[in-house]
């Protein structure tokens, strides 16, 4: 018995020893700075609520915040308007295709953000693209505008996330067993029956998933919406990077960025209490 507990402390030191150089980077890197901005966000230089006070009684502030969040849940809501048919396609057609339509569904990831951010500004602007063609064709008398304003921040960000919708819903969807929808056939009830009461039930998990990985990514999204948005859809990881970087409010930046922070861990609570963290796991 002995030997068998020695053996299982020596397996145990072992694993441990493993995970020390994750463990270690991950407190340099990720932990400390964290605990430091934490502490920033308090000083001004002194010890101080200052920084939180002004965000909140700062209309300004709070609009942006409240942009933040309206955005991410407009994003969110297209991502899976597009993404729930590609994901259903992918799930139905034979493998060599699947494999195919899967290489266009990660395309984007092999382009740099920022040329697709700027092919976007090619397509979006007053003198893009679309607009010159709706022009020519008659459909619009003068440009529309599409570029700094909520529009061009959605299309640009549905672009980049989409496959983080996708890929989620289609993990499920894929695993869903077809002879269900057969034997819902046999009983009786018509295509959109059998998907209202069989099929999306069952693809519940992926659709969480997908929203909720949408959604923080969203919270925290920098490049496209300072390109395509500007100063007239600025979201709160713009503000950040112009006290930092502009103002050297660093105090402010810190207080922000946990602002952002506790949205998320918000995002996450509310989550959690109305539809479950669990319930991300298929099978659940």
């Amino acid at each position: 018995m002995d030997v068998f507990s020695s053996r299982l402390r020596s397996s145990e030191w072992r694993k441990l020893a493993l995970l020390a150089p994750s463990i270690l980077f991950i407190t340099i890197f990720f932990v400390l700075p964290l605990i430091r901005f934490f502490l920033l966000s308090f000083f001004s230089p002194h010890l101080t609520l200052t920084h939180y006070v002004r965000f909140f009684k700062t209309p300004v502030y709070l609009m942006v915040l409240l942009t933040t969040f309206k955005i991410s849940l407009l994003v969110t809501f297209v991502c899976l308007i597009l993404g729930y048919p590609i994901a259903y396609l992918l799930g139905e057609v034979s493998p060599g295709k699947r494999n195919i339509l899967l290489i266009f569904v990660l395309l984007p990831y092999w382009t740099s953000i920022l040329i697709r951010t700027y092919a976007w500004i090619t397509l979006l602007g007053s003198q893009g693209i679309i607009n010159h063609t709706l022009i020519r064709l008659g459909i619009l008398s003068q440009p529309i505008p599409l570029m700094f304003n909520d529009t061009g921040v959605v299309i640009g960000m549905v672009h980049v996330l989409l496959p983080m919708m996708v890929l989620p819903l289609y993990s499920v969807i894929v695993k869903i067993d077809r002879n269900l929808i057969k034997a819902s056939y046999t009983l009786g009830a018509s295509p959109s029956q059998t998907f209202r009461n069989v099929f999306f039930p069952l693809s519940l998990p992926g659709v969480w998933s997908g929203c909720l990985l949408v959604f923080i990514i969203s919270l925290g999204f920098f490049i496209t919406p300072a390109l395509l948005g500007g100063r007239k859809s600025m979201m709160l990881s713009m503000l950040i990077q112009q006290e930092v970087e502009y103002i050297m409010d660093w105090g402010f930046g810190a207080t922000i960025s946990f602002v952002l922070l506790g949205a998320t861990l918000l995002a996450l609570f509310v989550y959690n209490h109305f539809i479950g963290l669990g319930k991300l796991m298929p099978g659940r």
